[in-house]
Formats: structure tokens, C-alpha cells, sequence
């Protein structure tokens, strides 16, 4: 799904860790997984033994001097966990063991709080910055935070599917209701894509998967020194903590699933695309009902339809000249798009609009344009987002069922629904075997008690995820934003939802079921489209979140 999003002996090692695997506790994983459930428990102990020489970062990842950065081997494919290894990027800060509310109280440790922003296809390196937020200074006194880049993402074995000087195609066209000459192009485009994800990343691409993602993550738990993981995943990030819960929940302290995917096998990755699809419809109708009683700061019409047509004009005039030579309807519909993700965003994509249409293109042209210098992790993003989803279920591979669904919905949700199909084309084309998914699923007393956070509105997971997600893990607890939509909520503006993710990660406590907070307040109109410090941070944070 897209997202244009917030860590004794090596023998002795090996035993312990394969009595703990759940090959008997969790009746979801399927029996010829058990090469690699023993292939995990191998690279864990190794990992453990060796752990990671955290040391200072690399200059070109652009982290400060407080972080420390090390790598992980990891079996490319874990049924021989003894052959070929690939090295995954992490990074760390440690505890400051400070609280931010007594200066004189030192904060004991608690351990590591391992953290995945989503995707697939995003990093998590930059993670440990949210330590100096407001928000997350008291976890950030009880645990070292780390991140890491998955495996495929920036230097963990990249993937790649095409040139990177060749990714960026721009002005392009984002049709609501494609031509069928328009459909054949993009076809061609879906086949040729899949082909250069075989030739550039050879027989290493079925490899790439959520299953694979979930094992990475346990011998990360080991390297790390810890007996029992605390994870806290965000979109994506959530799926594969479920899959982690199921494969092995004995290794689960806390988890935070945060803005949750649909786990049913049923409904990875195809349906759950077309169900985004529908949601953002939803959520755009939302961001267009607010600029509409903004009128006054920005007017572009007071009512949501007058704001379509707004919209439907200033496409139709960059269909017809770019903006800055680089942005067309599909530039437009992109930065829209991420409005449908986090509400912060939507005035200074309302002004973007407003401004173009009375004649200044600079602000749209600087929100929308695509960044020559973003090219290589743009692309490598979209092929490791490309790869895991295609990998981990069977897609339909007949056209005909891409456009009966998706010409059906765009009847009624017109404003990502062909892009979201496309995007997710090459998967019908896909070059190599794909898996079966695993059906996520715990029992009462398997796993700790989880902690799932949800804005009811959100459209790039919908609410209906949760409900499933809450459903499939025995004693997780939903908490809901209601009446909101921003996508990541845990760490954000709600001090509510912020008071219920501090109990759980700090003192272990949960509702008893399900709680729910009031919605954060909506954005305030013209605010500055750019403004330095915490929200500039976690707007940073988010874009290297939003893949999914």
C-alpha cells in the first residue's frame, strides 16, 4: 500500500533460543516454515554473541553526534541461515536516564525500544531524533531508542528497479477515469518495471518480504542483548509486528502497533489497497469541507464541491503547462495526496492551490516538484515498497480484474484510486514466486498484552484494520482518536493518546479493552508553510515514514 508515518556460550545460545521458538505456540505459522523458525534461532544466537560495534555514524547519513551506528549480518534467506549474509544499518541513542519533569530524579533504564516507520521502503535511522520532542522525552529517559533500515532500504542490501535518473518521470498525468490508450501505456510501464526489479536485483528479490522483515527483527532483539523485544511499528511497521507476535510472541515484552494495517490474508496487499483507495476519499472529502470554511483566508470556494472544482481546474491548466516545467496533474494529486496523511499539512497545500491559481506557481511548484538529489532513495524506496508487497501474497495477474475493481470504485472514490492501481501494477507482472501470507493470529495467554493506536479517519490504514488487528492478537488493546485522520498518532499533538502510549511503555499499563481519546484540534488556516523546529522535525520524521 502507498504512503507518499514514527526503537554465555554461542551453543548454549542456540538451544535456549530454539526452545523458545514457537513452532508449537503459534498455531499460525505454517509447518514448512520450520527451516527457517530454525534458521532465526541460528542467526539470533550468533547475533547475540557478536552483538554491534555501535560507533560514530557514517557522514552521509546526516545524523547528529549523539547517535551511534553499527550494522547486523542477517541471513538473506533464512531456511540457511550459513550462506550468503546481508548487512542491515542501525543506529542508537542512548537513555539519558532524565526526567523531564524533575531534574533531580535519574530515570532507571528499561531497555531498548526498537522502532520501524513504516513502507515498506522506509528507513528508520533518524528515529532516536524524536528524543528531543516534548513528547517523547520521558521514554526517551527509559530506553535507548534505535532505529534501522530494513533489508533492502538505503544501505541494508539496497534493491533497486530502474535507473535512479530515470525514476523520476515529471509532469505527469494522474486521470481519474483513464482512456483505455492511457491504460495500455501504464501496463507496458507495470510489465517493464517488474522486469527491472529481476534483471538489477537478480535471484536475491524473493527474499525481500515481510516473513523475512519479521525474522530480521528477532536477531535485532539478540544483537541488542535483549530477551524479550519492545517494538513500537507504525503503518507497515505494523504488519510485520504482527507477524513477529505470531512467529514468536515468547520474545515480545511490549508492542505498540501504531495506525494499523488489515493483517487478514485475505485482504494482503490487493484488497487492502483497494480499501485505502475508498478511505481517501473519505479523508479528502475532509480536507475539502476544511478549506472550504476557510474560504475567507483562502478562497477557493465554501463548500467542498466548489473546492473540487478549484482543484479539478488548476489540474486541468498543469495538464496543459507545468508548472515550473515539473509539475503537472500527478505532482498535484501527490501533494494532495500526503494532505490525506497528516492534517498538518493542509494549509500549506491550500495555499499552494490558492496561489497558483491567482497566478504564483512558486509555492505549488516548491511543495510538488520532484527533488533531482531524491532520486536514488525515491527509487529505491519504491522498489523495496514494490518487492515486499508483490512478494508476500498471490495479486490477481489478469488485467481484467485490476479494471473491473478499480474502474467500479473509482465510480465512487475518483481521487487516488487509479494511481494506487498502477502504482501496485508490476505486481500482477510479478517475475518471481510469491508466498502464501501468514494468518496472524494469537491465542489467549501467548503474548503480552499489545497496545494498538488508531485514528478513526485515517485513510492511508482504515479503522477497519484496527478492529481486525485488535481481533487477531489476544489481550491487545485498541485506543482510538476519534473523529481524526492523521496516519502515526503515538508521539503527536493528542496528549491523550500520548498518556496511554507513556503508561503502556513506561509502567505497563493498559485499558481494559478499549479506550478512546478526542480528536486532536484541526489546523489552523495560513499557517507558515514552513517553520523550524519540533513540527519541522516531525514533518522530516513523516516523510521518510510515508511510503505506505
Amino acid at each position: 500500500m502507498r504512503a507518499p508515518a514514527l526503537y554465555s556460550a554461542a551453543g548454549s545460545l542456540i538451544l535456549t533460543t530454539l526452545a523458545a521458538a514457537p513452532a508449537g505456540s503459534a498455531p499460525g505459522v505454517p509447518s514448512g516454515a520450520a527451516a527457517e523458525l530454525r534458521g532465526t534461532a541460528v542467526a539470533a544466537a550468533r547475533a547475540r554473541a557478536e552483538g554491534i560495534d555501535f560507533g560514530k555514524c557514517a557522514l552521509g547519513l546526516e545524523l547528529p553526534d549523539a547517535f551511534r551506528c553499527g550494522t547486523l549480518s542477517v541471513p538473506l534467506d533464512y531456511a540457511h541461515p550459513d550462506g550468503k549474509q546481508i548487512r542491515l544499518t542501525v543506529s542508537r541513542v542512548r537513555a539519558t536516564h532524565k526526567d523531564p519533569h524533575n531534574s533531580k530524579r535519574k530515570v532507571p533504564r528499561q531497555g531498548t525500544l526498537v522502532y520501524n516507520p513504516g513502507g515498506p521502503g522506509a528507513s528508520g535511522m533518524a528515529f532516536p531524533m524524536v528524543g528531543v520532542l516534548p513528547e517523547w522525552k520521558r521514554i526517551a529517559a527509559a530506553y535507548d531508542l534505535v532505529g534501522y533500515a530494513p533489508r533492502g532500504v538505503d544501505r541494508s542490501a539496497p534493491l533497486s528497479c530502474v535507473d535512479p535518473k530515470h525514476f523520476f518521470k515529471a509532469p505527469s498525468q494522474s486521470p481519474t477515469h483513464p482512456s483505455e490508450s492511457y491504460k495500455k501505456a501504464r501496463i507496458k510501464e507495470a510489465k517493464a518495471y517488474a522486469r527491472g526489479c529481476l534483471k538489477r536485483s537478480g535471484s536475491k528479490l524473493r527474499f525481500y518480504n515481510s516473513l523475512n522483515n519479521a525474522r530480521d527483527l528477532d536477531v535485532l532483539r539478540a544483537a541488542l542483548g535483549e530477551d524479550r523485544l519492545t517494538f513500537m511499528g507504525a503503518s507497515y511497521g505494523t504488519y510485520f509486528g504482527a507477524l513477529y507476535a505470531t512467529l514468536f510472541p515468547s520474545h515480545v515484552r511490549r508492542m505498540v502497533l501504531d495506525s494499523a494495517v488489515n493483517p487478514d490474508p485475505a485482504q494482503i496487499w490487493y484488497r487492502d489497497n483497494l480499501e485505502q483507495s475508498a478511505a481517501f476519499e473519505s479523508r479528502w472529502a475532509d480536507y475539502r469541507e476544511w478549506i472550504a470554511e476557510h474560504d475567507d483566508v483562502y478562497g477557493l470556494g465554501d463548500t467542498a464541491a466548489k473546492v473540487q472544482a478549484s482543484y479539478d481546474k488548476a489540474s486541468r491548466r498543469l495538464a496543459k503547462k507545468a508548472a515550473g516545467g515539473k509539475v503537472g496533474p500527478g505532482q498535484l494529486q501527490g501533494a494532495f495526496l500526503s494532505a490525506g496523511y497528516y492534517d498538518d499539512y493542509w494549509p500549506s497545500r491550500a495555499e499552494a492551490l490558492s496561489k497558483f491559481l491567482k497566478g504564483d506557481s512558486k509555492p505549488l511548484v516548491r511543495l510538488a516538484a520532484p527533488a533531482p538529489e531524491a532520486a536514488a532513495e525515491a527509487e529505491n524506496g519504491n522498489a523495496v515498497y514494490t518487492a515486499v508487497e508483490c512478494n508476500d501474497a498471490p495479486w490477481p495477474t489478469k488485467w481484467q480484474t485490476w479494471d473491473r475493481d478499480n474502474t467500479r470504485l473509482a465510480r465512487t472514490a475518483p481521487f487516488e484510486t487509479w494511481d494506487n492501481a498502477f502504482m501496485n501494477l508490476p505486481c500482477a507482472y510479478w517475475p518471481v514466486s510469491r508466498q502464501k501470507a501468514l494468518d496472524v493470529q494469537t491465542g489467549p495467554g501467548e503474548l503480552p498484552p499489545t497496545l494498538i493506536l488508531q485514528a478513526e479517519r485515517d485513510a492511508a490504514t482504515p479503522y477497519s484494520g484496527a478492529l481486525e488487528m485488535n481481533r487477531r492478537l489476544a489481550g491487545s488493546v485498541l485506543v482510538t482518536e476519534r473523529d481524526a485522520g492523521t496516519h502515526g498518532i503515538g508521539g503527536g499533538p493528542n496528549k491523550c493518546v500520548n498518556g496511554y502510549l507513556d503508561a503502556y511503555l513506561l509502567e505497563g499499563r493498559l485499558p481494559d479493552r478499549r479506550a478512546a481519546c478526542a480528536g486532536h484540534p484541526e489546523p489552523k488556516p495560513a499557517a507558515p508553510a514552513d517553520r523550524p523546529g519540533h513540527k519541522e522535525l516531525r514533518e522530516s520524521l513523516k516523510g521518510k515514514a510515508d511510503q505506505r
